[in-house]
């Protein structure tokens, strides 16, 4: 455990030195799958179904907002739309008008979890959403988690029901429009989704604000069991064609991503839970204080050797390894007798030239000596 929280705490310093250059590329990778999915799944309109469209508009939407990259994607939608059937166009304006007003109204928040949510139901791994906004969002999260399950399940109906839409002829503007609202009002496995997300979203947003010991983990096992038995009550009374097996390996998938999230947001040690209570003039305090689990991460020292202060206490040992790296190393002195005869030599040959300094300071301190008694 305690190896996690360093890696922990190692990711949060990278993150808070680096967020500068971090969010912009994330928001660009973030903007170029969406618009690369909707092109995948879409792609009426040949000018905006281009590489390099794509790149510029996700570079863009790296340093605009985060919610431009909502209405980047909203807006290539409408266009292949537009491309497919004007009657479609209408109809999807009309929906992502009245989404974005809900969404701004109350979540404006959690304008991510629009464009999270289609992108998670292509991953197969949808319900990790609800439990998600329940832990870190509030009740109103509900809204942007249903807008974003309207928005997956329009691209899909559009996708699929193509053919069909093309082959009514353009007179019959009635019958078009009549199919597409048709097919996103009886749709029955939206509505259960949606259903099932909002009430996720509000029973773990209410477990995990009980003032229990592991009430995050409670609320995730409950919200994944809520958001399993809708969607299967939904098809038993809808036939929505669920698969049982599907959902619930995804619901698993989904309670250990939640699990993942839950320790880089909310790790805390009960063990060591306090209750505190003190007054004042008023009111009568009673808090429970759960300290979070922390470790400081390791860091590394670099120790550094002076090489000159070696160099200056050993000096023949210096001058023996530059003559040695300058190659010549015939000319080396050698530590035997050799060198103590050197040595002795250069100290006779030294002893003349300190003498008649020695000599000349005796001569002058006597002759000043003898010019003070005269004086």
């Amino acid at each position: 455990m305690r190896n996690l929280l360093e890696i922990k705490e190692l990711i949060r310093r990278f993150y808070s030195k680096n967020e500068v250059f971090i969010v912009p590329v994330l928001k660009f990778l973030l903007a170029l799958i969406a618009l690369l999915n909707i092109n995948k799944q879409l792609g009426y309109m040949p000018r905006i179904n281009n590489i390099a469209i794509v790149l510029i508009a996700s570079l863009l939407c790296s340093f605009l907002p985060t919610g431009c990259i909502i209405l980047f994607s909203a807006l290539f939608v409408l266009l292949h739309l537009y491309a497919l059937a004007i009657e479609a166009a209408v109809v999807g304006f009309a929906l992502f008008l009245v989404m974005f007003l809900l969404f701004f109204r109350f979540s404006p928040k959690d304008s991510l979890v629009v464009l999270i949510t289609p992108l998670l139901f292509g991953l197969r791994i949808p319900y990790v959403v609800p439990v998600a906004m329940g832990l870190l969002g509030t009740p109103a999260s509900a809204v942007s988690v249903g807008c974003g399950v309207v928005v997956y399940h329009l691209v899909r109906f559009v996708s699929v029901s193509a053919p069909s839409i093309k082959a009514l002829d353009v007179s019959e503007a009635t019958a078009r429009l009549r199919m597409v609202i048709d097919g996103i009002i009886d749709n029955k496995e939206m509505m259960v989704t949606v259903a099932a997300f909002a009430f996720t979203v509000i029973l773990v947003y209410i477990i995990r604000r009980l003032s229990v010991d592991h009430s995050w983990t409670i609320a995730m096992i409950a919200g994944t069991i809520m958001n399993i038995v809708i969607l299967l009550l939904g098809d038993l009374m809808y036939d929505t064609n669920v698969s049982v097996i599907g959902v619930i390996f995804s619901s698993l998938i989904s309670l250990g991503l939640c699990v993942v999230l839950q320790f880089f947001t909310f790790s805390v040690d009960y063990s060591r839970t306090e209750k505190v209570q003190f007054e004042d003039d008023e009111y009568y305090y009673y808090v429970k204080a759960v300290p979070k689990m922390t470790v400081a991460a390791p860091e590394k020292t670099v120790k550094r050797i002076n090489t000159q202060f070696g160099q200056s206490s050993h000096p023949a040992r210096t001058a023996q390894g530059v003559s040695a790296r300058s190659g010549s190393v015939a000319h080396q002195p050698s530590r035997g007798n050799a060198g103590r005869s050197q040595q002795r030599t250069q100290g006779r040959q030294a002893a003349p030239k300190t003498a008649p300094r020695s000599g000349s300071r005796r001569i002058n301190s006597d002759t000043a000596a003898s010019e003070f008694e005269e004086t």
